[in-house]
C-alpha cells in the first residue's frame, strides 16, 4: 500500500480508502448493501491488514447506522485511534425538520455533535461538506468549519461534489479571512467518466488540494460483469439504483480495452479499471466499498498493479473526452504560442 499526503497537509493517508456506504442497509441505502456489525468487522479488519488507514463514511449513510457500525468496528479493531484517519460528511437530510439539512452553521454544529456521538470518538480527522448548499452564504459555512477546527472537534476540512468555481470561491473566502481552507475534494471519477479533468483537476493541482475518488467502478458497471444490453449479476446495485449516470457506448468501448489488458495479465477487469484511476497523479485516494471479502480483496489488489506506458496510452485514448469549449480554444492558442516561441 502506498501513502500520500492529505492534500497540502503533512498527514499521510492510504491511496485506497475504505468506504462504508455498504454498512447498515437502512432505508434508501439498502440498495447499496446491508452489512451488519460482524461482516463490517471482517471487511474493516481485512482492509487494515492490507495497509489501509483511511476510512470514509457520512451521516446520511443508512440514516446514521453506517457511522454507528464504523465507530464500533474501529473501537474494537485493536488499532489506536491515532493510527486511523477517519472522514465523515455533513449536508444531507438527517431528520424531518427544514433545518435538518444543508451547510448552515446550525446544521453543521448539530451534525458534528451527532457524528461524534455515533462514531464514538472525540475528533474527526476530515469533515466534509457533502454537497453544494445554494442557500447558505459560503462565509457562514467556512466560518463554522473554522470554529470546529479551533475547538478541536475536527482537524481538516473537505468538500464533496462541488464545481470548480465554488471550490475556488471557498478557498478565496478562507484565505481572505484567515480561516481554515478546504484541503480535499471528494468527487466522481472513472475511466468512463473523466469530466473532472476539464476544470476541477487543474484547479486541484494549482491549489494543492487532494482528490478523493468515489465510485471508481461507476456503480459496478466497470466490474466487467455487465453486458451491453444491461444484463448483470443477480442482486447487483445497478438493478435497483442505476447511478451514477454513464454514457454506455463510451463505457463499453473502455471495457473492451480493459478486458484485453485484464486477460493478458490474468486479473479481473475491475482491478485494471481501479489501477487506471490510481495511476493518475492527481488522485490522492480512491474509495472502495465492498459487500464481500472476495470483492474487497480483488479491489485492494489494484494497488499492486503498475500499468505500462503503452497500456495507459491505450486506455487514455479509448476514454478521451470529446473536445469542449473553451478547452479546444485554449489548446489552439497555446499551440500557436509555442510555435511562435520556437521560431528564431
Amino acid at each position: 500500500m502506498r501513502y500520500r499526503t492529505l492534500g497540502p497537509t503533512g498527514l499521510l493517508v492510504s491511496e485506497i480508502c475504505l468506504g462504508t456506504m455498504t454498512f447498515g442497509g437502512r432505508g434508501f441505502w439498502s440498495a447499496m448493501g446491508g452489512l451488519d456489525h460482524s461482516v463490517a468487522e471482517r471487511i474493516v479488519g481485512r482492509a487494515l491488514d492490507a495497509g489501509v488507514n483511511f476510512i470514509d463514511t457520512a451521516d446520511v449513510y443508512s440514516e446514521g447506522m453506517a457511522e454507528e457500525i464504523t465507530g464500533h468496528v474501529l473501537r474494537t479493531c485493536g488499532r489506536p485511534r491515532s493510527a486511523l484517519v477517519l472522514a465523515t460528511k455533513v449536508f444531507g437530510a438527517t431528520g424531518p425538520g427544514v433545518n435538518d439539512r444543508g451547510a448552515s452553521r446550525g446544521h453543521i454544529m448539530d451534525g458534528v455533535k451527532a457524528s461524534l456521538k455515533r462514531l464514538g470518538t472525540d475528533y474527526i480527522d476530515l469533515y466534509q461538506i457533502h454537497g453544494l448548499d445554494q442557500i447558505t452564504p459560503m462565509e457562514e459555512t467556512i466560518r463554522a468549519l473554522d470554529d470546529l477546527v479551533r475547538q478541536g472537534h475536527i482537524r481538516y476540512v473537505g468538500v464533496s461534489n462541488w464545481s470548480a468555481w465554488t471550490v475556488m470561491k471557498a478557498l478565496g473566502i478562507a484565505t481572505a479571512h484567515g480561516w481554515v481552507r478546504p484541503v480535499t475534494l471528494q468527487a466522481y471519477y472513472t475511466i468512463a467518466g473523466r469530466d473532472l479533468e476539464r476544470e476541477i483537476v487543474p484547479l486541484l493541482q494549482a491549489e494543492g488540494l487532494g482528490l478523493m475518488v468515489w465510485s471508481p467502478l461507476a456503480g459496478g458497471l466497470l466490474s466487467g460483469k455487465f453486458t451491453r444490453d444491461g444484463q448483470g449479476p443477480a442482486g447487483a446495485r445497478r438493478a435497483s439504483f442505476d447511478f451514477p449516470p454513464v454514457n454506455r457506448d463510451r463505457l463499453f468501448a473502455c471495457l473492451d480495452v480493459l478486458r484485453v489488458i485484464a486477460d493478458a495479465r490474468g486479473v479481473s477487469v475491475a482491478r485494471i479499471a481501479l489501477a487506471y484511476v490510481l495511476a493518475k497523479p492527481f488522485v490522492m485516494s480512491m474509495i472502495i466499498g465492498a459487500r464481500t471479502l472476495e470483492q474487497l480483496d480483488d479491489n485492494l489488489a489494484a494497488a499492486d498493479i503498475r500499468l505500462s506506458a503503452a497500456e495507459l496510452t491505450e486506455l487514455d485514448q479509448v476514454s478521451a473526452l470529446p473536445p469542449e469549449y473553451p478547452g479546444w480554444m485554449i489548446d489552439f492558442q497555446h499551440a500557436r504560442t509555442r510555435l511562435t516561441e520556437a521560431q528564431p
